[in-house]
């Protein structure tokens, strides 16, 4: 069974940096693509950034100056660090492992909170 633990949450001020971590029980590089996703409170989940098999990446155009996703495929880890966090970051965030046309696995979810 396919486990995604996210890690690297928690209460930030504005303007500082988080990485979060996903760490897969399984070979990231037998994925299409791994991704990252948030869902702050009262809205639909988003993708924020996705990074594919053999190194693409794509962001949400809102957050690509600042967000950056990265991989260790020898580690099986995906790493997201958010640069000049602001209160509107605030949200679950949630690691994906896909398909081409699906999410196959989600993670528990990490809660990153913004607030001065």
């Amino acid at each position: 069974q396919v486990q995604l633990v996210e890690s690297g949450g928690g209460l930030a001020q504005p303007g500082e940096s988080l990485r979060l971590s996903c760490a897969a029980s399984v070979n990231i590089f037998s994925f299409y693509a791994m991704g990252w996703y948030r869902q702050a409170p009262g809205k639909q989940r988003e993708l924020v950034a996705r990074i594919f098999r053999g190194g693409n990446i794509n962001y949400r155009d809102s957050v690509k100056a600042r967000f950056a996703i990265s991989k260790d495929n020898a580690k099986n880890t995906v790493y997201l660090r958010i640069d000049s966090l602001t209160p509107e970051d605030t949200a679950v965030y949630f690691c994906s492992a896909e398909g081409p046309d699906s999410v196959d696995y989600w993670g528990q979810g990490t809660q990153v909170t913004v607030s001065s």
